[in-house]
């Protein structure tokens, strides 16, 4: 991504908006070296101009900025940055810095597809972390090959229960395939969002097989 830092002497505001809302959260403003650390950590990292420093969003409450998307503006000055928000995002406690609630008509309780998101980002937590009696910390210490089999054993489940099961049984077998798939996902780095994208793009009639 080309972006000029030239203009306002090596920063550019960075516009924070919650993936899944699409409310705005806060504005803050970046060098290149907080850029390159969020790209790096997937974590929304600034450049303090009160404090002269480098600050990672979240360091000292835990309320981190999860990096969904950034995207440059047509003067390649600007930032967007979808995230996934850990917890209120301004320093008062409010969930925006304009005291705003952080919701939308598509909140979970109206569209539980939206949790599926939070639930990696708490994955994720767990992947840095690795506390120690977490069963998702055991898949993680397993390593690549029991999670990618643990994903075939639950999606084979799912098979019987809907060969041979019930409704019910078929949910929680297919809960647990996905769940299991999230996990397998983010030991490679990558989103559940991606997954849902590349069935966007199949949606599109011109859409090619690969």
């Amino acid at each position: 991504m080309d972006i000029n830092f030239d203009k306002m002497q090596g920063l550019i505001p960075a516009i924070i908006q919650d993936a899944d809302t699409r409310q705005v959260l806060m504005l803050g403003y970046m060098n290149k070296e907080a850029y390159a650390i969020t790209i790096k950590t997937g974590k929304v990292t600034f450049w303090s101009r009160s404090r002269q420093a480098i600050w990672t969003k979240g360091e000292t409450s835990g309320n981190f900025l999860n990096v969904v998307d950034i995207k440059n503006d047509c003067d390649q000055d600007t930032l967007l940055i979808r995230v996934h928000p850990v917890g209120p995002v301004c320093h008062t406690g409010t969930d925006t810095c304009w005291g705003e609630k952080n919701e939308s008509v598509n909140s979970e309780s109206s569209n539980p597809l939206l949790f599926l998101s939070q639930l990696q980002d708490f994955i994720e937590e767990r992947h840095r972390l690795m506390p120690e009696g977490s069963y998702t910390t055991s898949l993680f210490k397993d390593g690549l090959n029991r999670m990618a089999q643990k994903v075939g054993e639950e999606a084979l489940e799912l098979v019987i229960e809907a060969v041979n099961g019930t409704d019910e049984r078929m949910i929680y077998e297919g809960s647990d395939m996905l769940y299991h798939l999230i996990v397998l996902l983010t030991s490679k780095g990558m989103r559940i969002e991606q997954m849902a994208e590349e069935l966007m793009q199949r949606h599109n009639p011109n859409w090619k097989k690969h």
